[in-house]
C-alpha cells in the first residue's frame, strides 16, 4: 500500500503491525550520463517493486529525496541538507508514523552519505521507542554477498554512477541515461586502509570529497552496465527486503 494514496480513514483502519518503508535518498550529480534524481529514482524503484510483490503487507511512505551530499557540492546540481536537518526530518516523519500507531519502520537508503546519520537515527529512535522496530539498510548492504556475484568490474567498479547505478537507471528510466556520455570513473588512489566502494567497506573512515575521489564525478565502471544487470540487481535486493518484512510479521 502507498501511504499518500490512501485516505486518512483507510490508514486508520489498517493492521498497525504492517511494516512501513521510508525511502531516503539524495539529489546530487551522477556524472555526465545520469540525472541528479538517480538516488531518489532508485530508492523509489526498490520500494515500489517491494509493494508490487506484497501490496497488502507493506506501507510505502513518501521518499525523502534530498540527503547529506556536502561531499558532492563541487558539482553543479547537487542539493544537500546538513546532517542535523536530515536527522530531524527523518526522525519527525518516523515519529509521525509511530504517533498513528504503527510500530515497524524500515529506512531504505540509496545514498552513501546518509548512512552515518541513519545509524544515529536507529540508535536514538530505538532507545526512545523500545516497543517499536527501527531498521535501516542501504540497498547494496542488504544483499552484499549476492551482489558480489553480479558485479563484473571488481573492486572499485561499484561506486558512484558506476556499474550498478547505471544498470538500474537503464532499467528504471532509460530515457534519462545519456549513453553517449558514459565514461569510466577517474578513481583516485588512496591509502590501502581507506579503499572502498559500495560492496567493499574501508578498514578506517577517512573523509574525502567526491571530487577528490574522482574528478569526473564517476566512481566505477558504468560501461559494464546493462538492463539485464539492472533486473538482476532489482530481483536480488527486493528478495532481501521481503526477507526483512517476513521476519517482522507477527508470530
Amino acid at each position: 500500500m502507498i501511504w499518500d494514496q490512501l485516505t486518512s480513514e483507510n490508514i486508520k483502519g489498517l493492521d498497525h503491525s504492517i511494516p512501513a518503508i521510508l525511502p531516503v535518498a539524495a539529489t546530487e550529480q551522477h556524472g555526465a550520463h545520469l540525472p541528479v534524481a538517480t538516488d531518489r529514482l532508485i530508492a523509489e524503484h526498490f520500494a515500489f517493486q517491494t509493494h508490487t510483490a506484497v501490496p497488502e503487507q507493506v506501507l510505502i511512505l513518501p521518499c525523502v529525496g534530498i540527503g547529506c551530499s556536502n561531499h558532492h557540492m563541487d558539482f553543479s546540481g547537487t542539493l544537500t541538507l546538513t546532517h542535523h536537518t536530515f536527522l530531524k526530518q527523518v526522525e519527525e516523519i518516523i515519529q509521525s508514523v509511530f504517533h498513528h500507531g504503527f510500530t515497524k519502520i524500515i529506512i531504505l537508503n540509496s545514498h552513501g552519505g546518509n548512512q552515518g546519520a541513519g545509524q544515529v537515527l536507529v540508535e536514538k529512535l530505538g532507545h526512545q521507542y523500545p516497543d517499536c522496530d527501527v531498521i535501516m539498510t542501504s540497498w547494496w548492504q542488504i544483499a552484499r554477498n549476492e551482489l558480489m556475484d553480479i558485479t563484473e568490474t571488481g573492486f572499485g567498479g561499484v561506486g558512484h554512477a558506476g556499474e550498478f547505478e547505471t544498470s538500474l537507471m537503464m532499467l528504471i528510466a532509460p530515457e534519462l541515461v545519456h549513453h553517449q556520455k558514459i565514461t569510466s570513473g577517474k578513481n583516485q588512489s588512496v591509502y590501502n586502509w581507506a579503499k572502498a566502494d559500495l560492496l567493499h567497506g574501508p578498514a578506517a573512515s577517512w573523509y574525502r570529497s567526491m571530487k577528490q575521489l574522482t574528478p569526473n564525478g564517476i566512481f566505477g565502471e558504468p560501461g559494464a552496465a546493462s538492463v539485464e544487470k539492472g533486473k538482476h540487481i532489482t530481483e536480488t535486493v527486493v528478495r532481501n527486503i521481503l526477507n526483512i518484512i517476513q521476519d517482522l510479521q507477527p508470530r
